[in-house]
């Protein structure tokens, strides 16, 4: 199985520390997971096994009081809680744990208000740090790499990721990739070819800028290698669907 690695958002914590956050989704009326989100909770565990979880909120849609619901919020947060200590996962000493019951701006669809959202943060490895470990055959995905809507132009922000991405193609002469795109939410063909104009995006910036056509190709796959199965649950899936990677195919 092909290794993915991650170059995560960088948050308010400062620049040694990338903050995300994960949601867990619950059935209606029930603090326990369930089989899916237990997986999913589970396959999170393993890919992030050196996280710090620093707040766990809990949630609940609309139906029953806000009585009954302050309570099953926050059995639900404790639920969770119990999962990650069996799992070792390393809990802030600081950590904020907080039941909101259904005192918040609710989703139109209740599933995605059924809700535990853990927000963790793991102490950012440089992108140069990460090249250097990497094999053929591995990916790097460029987290924070953002473009505007159905485009393949990078928003301002984001313009930091490509230079970083030059100067790792500069200082490992021998390195080599393929630039690939992908796509969320639509099962569909991709027409408009979204993930191949990011791709090129990419790949144009780097040659632009001297890193010569040999070292490098692009491939957009639309949306037929995503991450989680279309159409997606919430925002976190289609998150994690709609990506670039880097590919490597020589890094000597």
């Amino acid at each position: 199985m092909k290794k993915y690695l991650m170059c995560l958002l960088i948050s308010s914590f400062g620049s040694l520390f990338a903050q995300e956050k994960f949601t867990v989704y619950f059935d209606f009326d029930i603090h326990q997971t369930n089989s899916d989100s237990n997986e999913k909770l589970t396959d999170w565990m393993n890919h992030n096994k050196t996280a710090e979880v620093v707040r766990v909120y809990g949630f609940c849609d609309s139906v029953g009081s806000d009585e009954y619901n302050d309570k099953l919020s926050v059995q639900r947060v404790n639920s969770v809680l119990k999962i990650l200590r069996e799992h070792k996962i390393n809990l802030s000493k600081t950590m904020e744990t907080k039941g909101f019951g259904k005192r918040f701006e609710q989703s139109k669809i209740q599933d995605e208000n059924r809700k535990v959202e853990i927000y963790f943060q793991k102490k950012e490895e440089k992108l140069s740090d990460k090249v250097a470990q990497l094999k053929v055959g591995d990916k790097l995905r460029l987290r924070n790499l953002n473009f505007y809507n159905r485009s393949g132009i990078v928003v301002p922000k984001s313009r930091p990721v490509l230079a970083e991405l030059l100067e790792i193609m500069q200082q490992n002469p021998k390195l080599k990739i393929e630039i690939q795109g992908h796509i969320c939410c639509q099962q569909e063909f991709d027409i408009e070819d979204i993930a191949t104009l990011r791709c090129k995006t990419v790949y144009n910036y780097l040659i632009e800028n001297g890193i010569a056509v040999n070292r490098l190709s692009y491939k957009g796959f639309g949306s037929s290698q995503p991450l989680y199965k279309i159409p997606e649950k919430n925002e976190f899936e289609k998150d994690e669907n709609r990506r670039v990677e880097i590919l490597i195919l020589e890094n000597q």
